[in-house]
This record gives C-alpha cells, structure tokens and sequence, in this order.
C-alpha cells in the first residue's frame, strides 16, 4: 500500500469505515475531509446498524496530524482550516446515529487519541499505546482534548497532555476507559471486534440511537466549541517555537 484512502465496506448490517496514510496512518486535509464524509453518508444509511472504525496496516493505528502538512501552514486561518478538519471527524462521529465500534491495532498518537476517544465503544491490541504530543511542537489537544476529557476525565487527559513526550500502554488506557478490551495480538483483537459488532448490530437500532444520544448529551455546543479550539491551534502552530520545531521532522 502506498497511496493514502479512505474506504467504505458494507458487510451485512455491518459498515467498515477504513483510513490510510503511508507516513504511519497519519491524517493531512485531504483524508480528513474524506474521513468525516464517510461516516456521515454511512450514518445517514439506515441499512447499517453498527460501523467499525479502523486503520490500514497491522502496526501504527494513527500518527496524528501530518507534519508535511502542518510545515505548509503559513497564516492562521489556513492552520484554522486544517485544525478543523480533526473537528469535522469528531462531529461526524458524536452526530452520527450508528455506534461506533474502534478498532486500535498499534501506537496512537494526538488525533489519533482523538478518534479513539470519539468512538462508541473501543477495542485495542496489547501495541496500542497512546500519547499526546502536541505540546513538545508547541501547540496543545486543543481540537481533540473535548472528546478524549470525555471518555478518560480530565485528570488522565491533562496527565496525557502535560507528559506529551511519553506513551502510556494500552493497559493503561483501558484501565483510564479509553479502550474495552485489550488482546494479545491483532488477530485476536480482529476476531473480538467483529464478533462484537455482529451481535450490536441484532439489538434495536432505534433503542441503540437513543442511547447514542443520552451517552453524547452536553456536547451539544461542540460544532463552536471545536471551531474555537480549531482557531486556537491554527494560531499557535505559526509560532516561532513550533516551526523550530517542524523543522526538526523535516
């Protein structure tokens, strides 16, 4: 594999939702957009109960933001609009009527965290370590911090946050609520998802649509929310410290 994607397969009443990236699953515009597309064209299809989410590969599950894209960035409302391209995806997600199941096959990282985090229920292999490392670059989770404050709390998010130099193990992230379940090999976790998936996908869709909405009440206001924080970031990576820092990874 060598181009970047993004793939819908329909299996059943099962939809799989699958992105790419050769630069370690990592996430420029282009796949964003295409990812926050598929997931609202697959919940608006009401022949799909259930949707995984997943990556490409069998090693890294996501590396974030693309640093080739965020060195182009070179005025704050183009850093807005790329920020916002994480926000889009996690509004697709939380407004999306189907569950969500995740499927986490290796290291994840900055928005990564955050796509796990924004779905329903997440499944990871032993591999699938998190970290947050948006403040060593000189900007912060400020898109993705909502969901992931949400789903671990805030003393685990900030914890994340501040140590933005250190994975913490997928043990570790399931013990925080991150993940609910973790296997021993990918195979194992491939087995568990979609068994998982294929007996969520027999329950009452409707019943799971309202449960849907209540787990996600008081994120109402994040369509602004998110554009805030967006605005944010996009400010801060033109900043003299985080271009010192690109440059590093260039």
């Amino acid at each position: 594999m060598s181009d970047a994607y993004v793939k819908q397969d329909i299996n059943g009443l099962t939809a799989s939702i699958e992105f790419f990236h050769p630069a370690q699953n990592s996430l420029p515009s282009e796949v964003l957009g295409q990812l926050a597309d598929a997931i609202t064209e697959a919940g608006s299809n009401n022949a799909i109960k259930v949707i995984i989410l997943k990556s490409g590969g069998d090693r890294t599950f996501c590396a974030g933001a693309s640093f080739t894209e965020l060195m182009q960035i070179s005025d704050a409302e183009t850093g807005r609009q790329f920020f916002s391209g994480f926000a889009n995806v996690i509004n697709a997600m939380r407004q999306c009527p189907q569950f969500i199941v995740g499927r986490v096959q290796g290291k994840t990282v900055g928005g990564g965290v955050g796509l796990a985090a924004a779905t329903d229920y997440c499944l990871a292999s032993k591999f699938a370590s998190i970290k947050l490392s948006e403040l060593t670059i000189g900007i912060g989770p400020f898109v993705v911090g909502p969901v992931i404050e949400r789903k671990l709390g805030i003393s685990a998010m900030s914890q994340l946050a501040i140590d933005a130099d250190s994975f913490y193990d997928a043990q570790w992230a399931m013990e925080k609520g991150l993940y609910a379940g973790v296997y021993g090999s990918v195979e194992a976790l491939d087995e568990a998802v979609q068994s998982f998936a294929e007996k969520l996908a027999n329950f009452n869709p409707e019943a799971m649509m309202e449960m849907k909405r209540t787990f996600w009440q008081g994120s109402e206001n994040w369509d602004e929310l998110l554009a805030e924080r967006a605005a944010i970031s996009g400010r801060l990576v033109l900043s003299e410290f985080t271009r010192e820092q690109l440059l590093k990874y260039k």
